[in-house]
């Protein structure tokens, strides 16, 4: 008998987008998916997506959720999970066969009671993470210094900035992502995705000396850029958050 490994189990940074539902209504999910892939194909078809109920008032029943699972494939988006949320959600899952994407557990049990942000964005998966050492025990907020990449961040690569700001001293390559719960400094070309405020941080900041951005995203709000705005290409550029609205200005 063959004693190899049949596999390598791994757990990683993954990027996942999270559809948050705010009404049940099937038709109206899928045509606005249809409409958000056809503005960014490259971004958004065929990306895994979770399911996120905990917006609605009452929990739908299994039949309804399974509606909402087809309308997410039927827009060209490939549904994994859902969202973790309450006991009743992790039925949910549990009787429809579903995984409950752990990642955004923290998003529904702040320590303070009071409602949390919706997680961030990450439309799609990356291929290779680099991530810094994680602490024994991760303090809230930017308590973990700053973390510093050297060099460019290769395609299909992610930069991932656990509890800290992140500084990158060279290129962000397309299709590749750096990611932050808190700033993102890019002393390089951005063409690829950056997205700051991970955890829901809306006072994060990105700033980029080249900006040629795939996408960019504060606390969860993003931009897709098929074409980058004249006044912005390849200026030097600060992004911010006002409300709910992403601004970006060259400095």
């Amino acid at each position: 008998m063959d004693t190899a490994d049949a596999c390598d189990l791994r757990f990683g940074q993954v990027g996942i987008a999270n559809v948050r539902i705010k009404r049940v209504d099937a038709a109206a999910l899928c045509e606005e998916l249809e409409r958000r892939v056809r503005t960014a194909p490259q971004l958004f078809a065929r990306a895994a997506v979770v399911l996120d109920l905990s917006p609605l008032l009452k929990l739908p029943d299994d039949g309804t959720v399974d509606a909402l699972l087809e309308a997410v494939r039927s827009a060209g988006m490939l549904p994994v999970g859902l969202a973790y949320g309450t006991s009743e959600t992790e039925a949910l899952a549990r009787r429809m066969g579903l995984p409950l994407i752990a990642k955004f557990r923290a998003a529904y049990e702040p320590a303070d009671g009071a409602p949390a942000p919706a997680a961030a964005p990450a439309p799609a998966p990356a291929h290779e993470a680099v991530r810094e050492a994680a602490p024994a025990e991760p303090a809230a907020g930017r308590t973990a210094g700053t973390l510093h990449h050297d060099g460019t961040v290769r395609s299909g690569q992610q930069v991932y900035a656990r509890d800290r700001d992140l500084v990158v001293t060279g290129a962000v390559a397309n299709a590749a992502e750096v990611i932050a719960d808190g700033d993102i400094h890019i002393y390089g070309s951005l063409r690829g995705r950056a997205m700051a405020g991970a955890q829901g941080d809306a006072d994060a900041r990105i700033f980029v000396h080249d900006f040629r951005a795939e996408l960019v995203a504060i606390a969860g709000h993003y931009r897709v850029f098929e074409q980058i705005p004249k006044d912005l290409e390849g200026q030097s550029v600060r992004c911010w958050l006002e409300g709910e609205k992403l601004l970006l200005a060259r400095l």
